[in-house]
């Protein structure tokens, strides 16, 4: 029977019957077959109710969530799964499965008798877990709210771990807690008003999260963040995350995809997103409560994945917020009236633009964020105002450290360069700075550097040398340092006297190692070295100066600087992409009189060696590891890559790899290229090491997903090879647990994702002895689950266990024998691999066929060649060359050659 609606009714006459197993099996089948989702959401919800009567609770919830994936307001399956919850006593799952049964059919009177009954199971459960601390919050409250006990610290320690306990939370909720803790944020004291804030966020989840929104407010929430406490703003900045975590389904815990059944929140969402743009531009919030709106508007409202085409929340912040966001930028400390700031926020700022830009996906959304900034930048422009002058200029700085796009192309307008260059020449100290300070950020590009170089560097080395403001001198001097560096790594491209970088440099490297000076000043001679470094003398300078190389590194501690201190570190190491010129290519160009780029010598490898090690002796993994732990916006997915990079080249003397931390979040988190780069090196470092020293503890399941990464086709063979090696290396640590009888015994788990798994797992393992010994053994089912696995229609169960049994059998040539007796099936089973229409399938059935032919078995290959496998191998080794399936076909003609050499066939002659 092959139409799924006869398998569904068939399993449902076999259900009225009481055949629970028959129906199970029929239902099963018609899954497989039915490609109408609604339609296949009745038969798993149908399949679920056969798992109740079966009391097999775990896959009737699986089961329903299924069909609810497929039909969120099916009140049938949400049910059923409510059902199977209770009997596994997930009691508050089981209750907003039957809540929202109750919402779509609130008349029905069985929905209604479970609601209560369940409710009254949790309150009774809630109770008998609290136990002696069930009157504990209103004893906690009292201690806080009465100004003579001195025992405040400890009940509000009590009371926030209280908070983050579901039951703890529940109970402080419906003894009147709001209310008070709303009394305790009236107080007006620190500690008061952090107990409270932390004790809130505990409690946001469910029907508490409303609550907390419409009895404390939106409002009042903002105005506590903006005050000007750093502790305050940063626990409240918390609290409104999981606000928006509980609102937006960011901490659900539920099977399934119920979007259509969650209360509208829409409405309270946009309330938040409002007050934090009305936050970012308004004097009355601390410069702390400013940095923490910026950050709340940086992790929610741009896209996490760029597959979502929902991007409604950034188009709104572009029309209601990008022209406070700006006014951010444009801030200057030293002038009057300017808005409370940190030193972080103008970088936040322009990290939220360059996110919001990013986030958009058409050109119309860019023109209309273009034409925002443009207006702004034009609006400020007052011949007789230099403050808004300098405002509009240093704006246009913000977003050339934001969306560099959009700021090159406003600095390419007429007047915008020259009224830089104006600006330096001003008596005010206050300009020449603000105009540095833009020159040095729209010089990245080489045909702006060259307009500078033209028209600006004798204005800067002035500046530079007359002025008696440090602040101002040393970004002059990280001017000239961008200026200077403007042909890159290319030797030919200076654009200074040889001579004249290294003088910058050393005076960078005195300001850096000047612990006397303040920390902004210095900051600013990590940027000059970002940008000197990319000369090969100043970075084997650089590196050499121990001194500056500590210093460098404690001040990475900051995370406004991690950009500039990963910059530099990469041209350390010379690990930026360089793509490799053909000296073909090379010589035509010198024909045709065409630049070519030249390397300085020491750029050579065995120079790059040398460095490394130094900066290895100077402490650069302790460096690498505090960066990569910062928590913080600042750490983008920009400066993660270049990190991984540093990362890569340190790992690649399998003689230091021993001396290297794994920075495992590096392959994680961050771009795609960063994430290749760092699963890199953690396999250089996995094929050498000892799992147990390098990857401690759970780190070593860490570490597994990053190798994976490595083996796929668009990765070049140096990353497949160490990757395999590195997980080579880790089976034996799974071998040494001795977990390889709990992955045999998902084999033959019922769940077909497990089973899967497991079975994948076991494809992974069988290169190691210990693992073929289990197989060659007699008495047990281990290759004959394989073989029947090679039948199966689920193509990565049938892939899998196709390629454990090629290993197999090129390892262990008494397994070719052994795979003939464990089922008379098994020609049967080969034929339908070789005969498979997807590739790799196809791959490993042939390369099985090929070791038998192989296995020194001379009557197993007569009895091979004897069947239809010849006829098989014949019409695939005859196909036409195909890129697509060229494996598969040099296979077959592999395996018509060994039968060939054995005699069993004879070479096709043309008759004479």
């Amino acid at each position: 029977m092959a139409d799924p609606i006869q398998l569904k009714d068939e399993g449902n006459k076999h259900f009225q019957a009481g055949e629970v197993d028959k129906a199970i099996e029929c239902y099963t089948k018609a899954t497989k077959l039915c490609k109408d989702k609604k339609v296949l959401a009745v038969i798993y919800r149908n399949r679920s109710a056969c798992f109740l009567k079966k009391e097999s609770y775990t896959n009737a919830a699986s089961d329903a969530s299924k069909a609810i994936d497929m039909d969120a307001a099916d009140v049938k399956a949400l049910f059923r799964r409510c059902q199977a919850l209770e009997k596994l006593d997930k009691l508050d799952m089981a209750f907003k499965d039957v809540q929202r049964c109750s919402i779509i059919e609130p008349k029905n009177k069985t929905i209604l008798e479970t609601l209560r009954r369940l409710g009254a199971e949790i309150q009774a459960k809630v109770c008998y877990q609290l136990g002696p601390f069930r009157h504990k919050p209103l004893n906690m409250f009292d201690i806080l709210l009465d100004e003579e006990m001195d025992k405040k610290e400890k009940a509000a320690n009590n009371l926030e771990v209280l908070a983050r306990e579901d039951a703890g939370a529940e109970r402080i909720f419906q003894n009147n807690g709001v209310p008070l803790l709303l009394d305790m944020l009236e107080t007006g004291k620190v500690e008061m008003v952090l107990a409270a804030i932390r004790t809130f966020a505990g409690m946001c989840t469910g029907h508490k999260t409303m609550a907390i929104i419409h009895l404390v407010g939106i409002d009042k929430l903002c105005s506590i963040m903006a005050v000007d406490n750093e502790d305050i703003a940063l626990a409240t900045s918390d609290l409104f995350q999981c606000i928006n975590d509980s609102l937006t389904g960011g901490d659900r815990r539920i099977y399934g995809k119920e979007e259509a059944l969650v209360l509208d929140a829409s409405k309270n969402l946009k309330s938040i997103l409002m007050a934090l743009l009305e936050m970012v531009a308004s004097k009355k919030v601390s410069g702390h409560g400013r940095d923490q709106a910026l950050n709340l508007l940086c992790r929610n409202v741009p896209r996490k994945d760029k597959k979502d085409h929902d991007h409604s929340k950034s188009l709104f912040t572009i029309d209601h917020g990008e022209r406070k966001i700006l006014k951010v930028c444009g801030q200057i400390p030293d002038l009057p009236d300017q808005l409370p700031m940190t030193e972080n926020t103008q970088l936040i700022a322009s990290v939220l633009l360059d996110k919001l830009w990013d986030d958009l996906r058409c050109d119309p959304e860019r023109d209309h964020y273009r034409e925002v900034c443009d207006e702004y930048i034009k609006g400020k422009f007052d011949p007789n105002d230099m403050d808004r002058n300098i405002h509009a200029i240093n704006t246009l700085s913000g977003l050339l450290q934001g969306p560099f796009e959009v700021g090159y192309q406003l600095v390419g307008r007429q007047g915008i360069m020259e009224m830089m260059v104006a600006l330096c020449g001003s008596e005010r100290e206050v300009d020449q700075m603000v105009a540095v300070e833009a020159l040095i950020h729209s010089s990245t590009k080489m045909s702006r550097a060259s307009f500078i170089i033209t028209n600006g560097v004798s204005l800067l080395k002035d500046i530079y040398k007359k002025t008696k403001n440090e602040k101002i001198k040393i970004r002059a001097l990280v001017g000239l340092c961008k200026l200077g560096s403007a042909g890159g790594d290319d030797y030919s491209m200076r654009q200074f006297a040889e001579g004249s970088t290294e003088k910058l440099a050393k005076q960078c490297r005195k300001w850096l190692c000047n612990s006397a000076m303040d920390t902004k000043t210095r900051k600013w001679a990590i940027e000059g070295l970002a940008y000197l470094t990319q000369d090969a003398d100043v970075k084997d300078d650089f590196v050499e100066v121990k001194p500056a190389m500590k210093a460098m590194f404690e001040l990475s501690k900051d995370k406004t600087i991690l950009y500039a201190v990963a910059c530099t570190l990469v041209n350390c190491t010379n690990s930026y992409e360089k793509k490799e010129i053909m000296p073909e290519l090379v010589q035509l160009a010198k024909f045709s009189k065409q630049h070519v780029p030249e390397q300085h010598h020491k750029d050579k490898k065995d120079f790059i060696q040398k460095r490394v090690k130094r900066m290895l002796k100077g402490g650069v993994i302790s460096a690498l590891t505090v960066m990569v732990k910062a928590d913080n916006l600042l750490l983008t997915d920009q400066t993660k890559e270049m990190l991984a990079r540093v990362f890569l080249a340190l790992a690649d003397d399998a003689k230091d790899r021993g001396t290297i931390c794994a920075l495992i979040p590096l392959a994680l988190e961050g771009s795609a290229i960063g994430k290749i780069r760092a699963s890199h090196a953690l396999a250089k470092i996995a094929a050498v090491s000892n799992p147990e020293i390098a990857f401690p503890g759970e780190r070593i399941y860490e570490v597994v997903r990053p190798l994976v990464s490595l083996l796929h086709p668009e990765r070049d063979g140096v990353q497949n090879y160490e990757a395999l090696l590195s997980l080579t290396n880790l089976a034996v640590k799974i071998l040494k647990e001795k977990a390889l009888p709990e992955i045999e015994k998902y084999m033959f788990e019922d769940h077909d994702h497990i089973r899967q798994a497991a079975t994948e797992c076991m494809c992974n393992l069988v290169t190691c002895k210990e693992v073929q010994d289990r197989y060659l053994e007699d008495g047990n089912d281990r290759l004959k689950l394989l073989v029947l696995m090679c039948a199966e229609d689920d193509e990565k169960l049938q892939r899998a266990a196709a390629g454990a049994l090629a290993m197999l059998t090129a390892a262990q040539k008494k397994l070719c024998t052994k795979m003939t007796l464990v089922t008379l099936q098994w020609m049967e089973f080969l034929q339908r691999l070789i005969l498979h229409d997807q590739p790799q399938i196809q791959h490993r059935g042939l390369v099985i066929v090929y070791n038998i032919l192989n296995s020194d078995d001379n009557e197993l290959a007569k009895k091979l060649i004897e069947s239809k496998i010849l006829e098989i191998l014949t019409v695939i080794g005859k196909a036409m060359d195909n890129p697509k399936r060229q494996l598969v076909i040099d296979v077959a003609r592999t395996c018509l050659v060994k039968a060939m050499d054995l005699g069993l066939i004879k070479p096709f002659t043309t008759p004479s």
